[in-house]
């Protein structure tokens, strides 16, 4: 019985690797295997309690030695012989089982769609998370949830200028990192499951902060907001923040698409590295404005004011998007259609112009 159970464990062993692949072989497997376990442990304890007995007698003085170890022979070889013929009972299952999983073995390659599910690459566009656990075939992969953050360079442009990014602004220093966007956006092919055509929708916060140049401050006296040289003493800090809840909607081309083919149906490989393209639309509204002053004078080495701005800044923001990517590294130019300041703030540059990178990308 030992030498038999010990073969059919090893092959279950053997077989469960390649059940892996597959779940419903391994849930099989594993049903198959407490089967197995559950008519040895049953027939187990029945043949302990008989072999109790037998040594309840024997310390009785009821039988001798000779006798105790022939029945306790007895009684095993009973149960070795009964758990044979309970495992037997069941052999065309096992047989069965078995030929499939040999068949699998050599006839099915290694299904990619359930290797490397949850990944994390960190690369030059920063760190690119996928969770795909709950995804069994090509189609899942084609549409997503995704989570982002980008660090963005935002600045203030002219009407007659609006791509002047690096200008000399008489009101704003020029600085290349400053702001930042987070957002949660849904995913999905547009067209057939070959499409390269994408949609995405998404919803986010994006905050933009800007600096006013060297010995300038941002106010906001006789309802205009202005800048004007700082005077109170050694100016360490000033800046401006915009605070926004905004909606984009973009459009991403693939532009090397690859392909793969399961079940007979050929499908777009979205978990490649692949170009695109993107371009989109948004559109936002202003939930808080702050200026920002920190400095020292005679009587303290750090002093902060910050203040609420009521004035000269629009309420409603409209734009649009130009990005390109390979798999987690994104970049994308995005310019504000409608000015940022309005008509009572004493600025010559009102338009929004951003250059963002992705930093952080999760996929759901």
């Amino acid at each position: 019985m030992k030498t038999k159970i010990a073969v059919m464990s090893a092959f279950m062993a053997f077989s469960y690797s390649f059940a892996q692949e597959t779940p419903n072989m391994n849930a099989s497997m594993k049903n198959y295997s407490k089967m197995i376990d559950s008519i040895v442990v049953s027939e187990k304890i029945k043949m302990n309690k008989q072999l109790d007995d037998v040594d309840h007698d024997f310390k009785q003085n009821k039988i001798t030695s000779d006798e105790k170890q022939k029945l306790r022979a007895d009684i095993a070889s009973k149960y070795e012989e009964t758990i044979n013929e309970k495992i037997d009972a069941h052999k065309t299952d096992f047989e069965e089982f078995t030929r499939q999983v040999v068949k699998d073995a050599v006839l099915n390659p290694i299904d990619s769609l359930h290797k490397d599910k949850n990944q994390i690459v960190f690369g030059l566009g920063g760190v690119s998370i996928r969770m795909d656990e709950d995804k069994t075939k090509p189609a899942d992969y084609l549409r997503r949830w995704q989570y982002v953050v980008a660090l963005v360079g935002t600045g203030y442009t002219t009407k007659d200028k609006p791509f002047a990014f690096f200008n000399n602004n008489p009101d704003f220093k020029n600085t290349v990192f400053n702001s930042a966007v987070y957002m949660v956006r849904y995913e999905s092919q547009l067209g057939s499951f070959t499409s390269p055509f994408f949609y995405r929708l998404g919803l986010g916060y994006r905050w933009d902060q800007s600096k006013a140049k060297y010995g300038k401050t941002f106010t906001q006296e006789n309802l205009t907001l202005d800048t004007k040289e700082f005077t109170k003493g050694n100016l360490k800090d000033t800046h401006i923040n915009n605070h926004y809840l905004f909606i984009p909607v973009d459009f991403k081309f693939i532009l090397n698409p690859k392909y793969i083919e399961h079940n007979g149906t050929k499908y777009l490989n979205n978990r490649v590295s692949q170009f695109s393209i993107v371009a989109g639309i948004y559109g936002g509204v202003r939930v808080a404005s702050n200026i920002y002053n920190r400095y020292s004078n005679d009587y303290s080495k750090r002093i902060v004011e910050r203040e609420s701005i009521n004035h000269g800044v629009n309420d409603i923001i409209f734009g649009g998007k130009l990005g390109l990517g390979y798999a987690g590294f994104n970049v994308y130019v995005q310019k504000d259609f409608t000015p940022a300041f309005n008509n009572n703030a004493n600025l010559g540059s009102k338009y929004g112009l951003q250059i963002g990178i992705e930093l952080l990308n999760a996929s759901f």
